[in-house]
């Protein structure tokens, strides 16, 4: 059986104050207590704006030894550049998040498509191209990108097909296109206001199980509103017999 790691996109909440942190605990503590919880988290921020080494510096001395991070890709690379020229984009990236790298830390680097983002197979190939050795996954908001033209691409650069779960793209596939997997979590279908129902978490639990005969499996709530997400993990967590 493979492993199978189950977090959050992102831990810096502040209606996860009395859901997840104590009353009292200082934000600059959320992660070690996060960590107490869940064994991966995948950085939000890093989408936004490029990681402080110092930053990096800082999570990984919070955080125990086998502890992983997923990063997001930056937006600029993404949905401004859109993959284009990345050379300079990506080394700038990594120059922020190399404390992870260094220790080991570092898991896959998530990058997310803009949905009006079309197929594109000679940007992308060039792109897997240029990527620094590790882990890469590619989230397609497009349903042009589904097909097995961009699944073999996928393969032969080693990079794996985010799994999105979202009502919104039904065209959405469980490809595997590697020997691990990743999968977001945005929003719920048949829980109240994008929270996972019951019957949803048994349901993914049934399916994670029979993936994980296959590939590792890396998986994050999405859904942080109100403490979803957390709650949401931790039951994922509960029913795999997690931690």
């Amino acid at each position: 059986m493979k492993p199978v790691h189950i977090g959050c996109s992102g831990w810096n909440y502040a209606d996860w104050r009395d859901r997840l942190y104590p009353k009292g605990l200082p934000t600059g503590r959320w992660l070690e207590r996060y960590a107490e919880v869940f064994e991966t988290v995948e950085i939000n921020s890093s989408f936004y704006r490029l990681v402080r080494p110092s930053a990096a510096e800082n999570w990984v001395r919070q955080t125990p030894a086998d502890f992983i991070f997923a990063a997001k890709a930056s937006r600029y690379l993404t949905h401004i550049r859109r993959l284009r020229e990345l050379d300079q984009g990506i080394k700038r990236f990594y120059e922020g998040i190399q404390p992870l790298v260094d220790s080991g830390k570092l898991g896959p680097v998530v990058w997310q498509f803009p949905a009006n983002f079309h197929r594109d197979d000679e940007r992308l190939e060039s792109a897997l191209g240029k990527l620094p050795p590790g882990k890469h996954c590619f989230e397609f908001r497009h349903e042009s990108w589904f097909v097995s033209e961009v699944y073999e691409l996928l393969r032969r650069h080693g990079a794996a097909l985010i799994i999105g779960d979202h009502p919104e793209r039904p065209f959405q596939s469980y490809e595997f296109t590697t020997d691990w997997t990743f999968v977001r979590f945005h929003y719920g279908r048949r829980g109240r206001n994008g929270n996972y129902s019951k019957t949803e978490l048994e349901e993914w639990a049934d399916r994670l199980r029979k993936w994980r005969r296959r590939v590792e499996v890396f998986a994050y709530f999405n859904n942080d509103w109100r403490g979803y997400a957390v709650e949401n993990g931790k039951a994922l967590e509960r029913l795999l017999g997690l931690r």
